[in-house]
C-alpha cells in the first residue's frame, strides 16, 4: 500500500539563518540536528501529539506542482492500488 507524506512549507516566513545544503554541514552539526530532531519527536510522544516517524524511501515523487494547480483543502486526490 502506498504511503504518502505531507510537509508544509510556511512561506513568508523569515529568511533561513543557514540555507547551506545538510551533505555541506560539519559531522557535529549533523548530530546535533538529528538530536534536536529526536529531542523534538519525544516531548510530542510525551504529550501524545507524535503520530509516526518513518524514513522516506528513494523514488519518491514530489506533488507541489499539483498542489499549486489545485489546492488540497479544495479537492484532495483521489487514492488508487
Amino acid at each position: 500500500m502506498a504511503k504518502y507524506l505531507l510537509l508544509k512549507h510556511y512561506r513568508g516566513a523569515p529568511a533561513a539563518i543557514n540555507d547551506v545544503p545538510m551533505d555541506q554541514w560539519a559531522p557535529e552539526e549533523v548530530s546535533a540536528h538529528i538530536q534536536y530532531m529526536n529531542d523534538f519527536a519525544a516531548r510530542l510522544e510525551g504529550t501524545g501529539e507524535f503520530v509516526d516517524g518513518q524514513a522516506l524511501s528513494p523514488g519518491g515523487k514530489p506533488i507541489h506542482e499539483w498542489l499549486e494547480i489545485r489546492p488540497f483543502l479544495d479537492m484532495p486526490p483521489t487514492i488508487t492500488e
